[in-house]
C-alpha cells in the first residue's frame, strides 16, 4: 500500500520512482501479498530515496518508493520468506504486517490505520501444479480474498477518486494459443487450470467493482516472471537448484510448451507505469516479448550454469529428463503488450540473455537464502509433484 499526494484519475504523475515487491507471483512477485503506499515528506525523503536505490537491483523487491511510505501485508505461507525483505526492514518508510487477505477485520484495520492512496494486490496462490493437487486454497485466496480486499477498499475509501486499486493477474486466464498469434487485452478468457480459473474470477470481480461501484481500479495480466528471490517451485529456479544439487532436470511431456518470459524488474516498472499513467478501469498486458520452448530454456540455463561454475556442460545436460505431462497443460503463451508501450510509453530494460545470466548468478551466489527456503515443506512438495511421474 502506498501513501502519496492526490492523483488525477486520468493521468498519474508522481514523485515516486519504482515500487518493487519480492518474489514474483508468476510472481509478480511472491513476497508481498499486498503493497500499500502513502506520501512521505519532511526529513525522511532522502532516506526513502536511498532505500529505493538500494532495492532497485533485486527481483521482486518490495521497494520503498521515493518520497512515499510503504506497507507490505503478507500471510507468510510456504513461499513467503521474511528474509527477502531484509534490505528494507530498517527503513523509516517501510512497515510490514503479517495477515491473511481473507481476514476482513485485519484488512480493514490495516487500511484505516495506514490510509493508503494506492493498493497493489499481488496476493495469490500461484502455482498451477499445486492447484491441481488442491484447488480449494486457490479459490479461497484468489477469489474470496480478492473480494474481501475490494470490499475493504470500498469501505475505507468511500467515494474517493484520488486513489487506485491495482490488481495483478496472469496471461494464463486467456487459455492456450495455437502455433501463431498473441494474447491481447481483448482476448476472451478461457482458463484451463484451477489456478487460472481462480485468477480469471478475481479479474472479473475487480472489473465488476469498477463498473458497479465506481472503485478506481487498473488491472494487468503478465507473462511468466523470472529473476532472483523466486520460490523454487517455478521452472527457472527449480532447474538452477537442481543443477547445483546434481538432481534430475524434469521437463513436462515433450518439453516443447512455449512461454513468454518477463524479468521481474521489468514487470515492476510496468506496474508502476500503470499506476502513474494508466487509465482507470483499463487493463494492460505486460510481456517480455521473449518466447521460448521450455526445453530450449533448460538447455540455455545449463549452458549459463556451466560457464559460471566451470562444471562440464555435458555433466549438467545429462540431468535433463522428461516426466509425465500435467493435466490441462497449456501449449503456448505469448503476450501482445503494444497497448502498454504505445499508450503509456513503457519499455522493458532487460534482454532475455542478460536477465537469465543475472538470475543464474544470483542463485549460485546466494546459498544461505536457498538453504533457508528449502524446508521440509518444500522437499515434500517436490516429492509429491515429481516423485511419482
Amino acid at each position: 500500500m502506498i501513501r502519496r499526494p492526490p492523483i488525477s484519475t486520468q493521468s498519474r504523475s508522481s514523485a515516486a520512482s519504482d515500487v518493487y515487491k519480492r518474489q514474483i507471483k508468476k510472481g509478480v512477485l511472491e513476497l508481498a501479498d499486498v503493497v500499500v503506499v502513502n506520501k512521505a515528506d519532511g526529513k525522511h525523503v532522502n532516506e526513502a530515496r536511498s532505500a529505493a536505490r538500494e532495492l532497485r537491483g533485486a527481483l521482486a523487491r518490495v521497494g520503498v518508493a521515493r518520497g512515499h511510505d510503504v506497507l507490505v501485508i503478507d500471510k507468510l505461507t510456504y513461499a513467503g520468506n521474511r528474509s527477502s525483505l531484509r534490505d528494507v526492514e530498517n527503513s523509516p518508510r517501510f512497515s510490514f504486517q503479517q495477515a491473511d487477505i481473507c481476514d476482513d477485520g485485519a484488512m480493514t484495520a490495516a487500511l484505516r490505520a495506514f490510509e493508503p492512496a494506492a493498493v497493489f494486490h499481488l496476493a495469490a496462490e500461484s502455482h498451477v501444479d499445486r492447484s491441481i493437487h488442491d484447488p480449494s486454497c486457490f479459490v479461497k485466496t484468489n477469489v474470496l480474498g480478492t473480494q474481501v480486499l475490494l470490499d475493504v477498499a470500498r469501505e475505507v475509501w468511500q467515494k474517493r477518486q484520488d486513489v487506485l486499486f491495482h490488481h495483478i493477474s496472469t496471461d494464463e486466464v486467456y487459455g492456450s494459443l495455437g502455433e501463431s498469434g498473441y494474447f491481447t487485452e481483448e482476448t476472451p478468457y478461457d482458463p484451463r487450470s484451477p489456478y487460472s480459473a481462480s485468477k480469471a474470477a478475481a479479474d472479473h470481480l475487480v472489473m465488476a467493482y469498477f463498473h458497479t461501484y465506481g472503485l478506481p481500479i487498473t488491472l494487468s495480466n503478465c507473462s511468466n516472471n523470472y529473476g532472483p528471490y523466486q520460490f523454487p517451485e517455478k521452472l527457472i529456479p527449480l532447474m538452477i537448484l537442481n543443477m547445483q544439487a546434481r538432481k534430475p532436470l524434469p521437463g513436462y511431456g515433450d518439453g516443447k510448451n512455449s512461454r513468454d518470459w518477463l524479468y521481474v524488474e521489468d514487470h515492476n516498472s510496468a506496474v508502476w507505469t500503470i499506476m502513474k499513467h494508466g487509465r482507470v478501469g483499463e487493463k494492460y498486458n505486460i510481456g517480455g516479448e521473449t518466447e521460448w520452448e521450455n526445453i530450449r530454456l533448460v538447455q540455455e540455463l545449463c549452458k549459463i550454469y556451466a560457464e559460471l561454475t566451470g562444471v562440464p556442460l555435458s555433466e549438467i545436460t545429462s540431468l535433463i529428463t522428461y516426466v509425465k505431462d500435467r493435466p490441462g497443460h497449456d501449449r503456448r503463451y505469448a503476450i501482445d503488450c503494444s497497448k502498454l508501450k504505445k499508450e503509456l510509453g513503457w519499455q522493458k530494460a532487460h534482454d532475455f540473455q542478460t536477465g537469465l545470466q543475472k538470475t543464474v548468478q544470483w542463485y549460485v551466489e546466494n546459498k544461505v537464502w536457498i538453504d533457508n527456503i528449502q524446508s521440509g515443506e518444500y522437499r515434500k512438495w517436490i516429492e509429491t509433484n515429481y516423485g511419482q511421474r
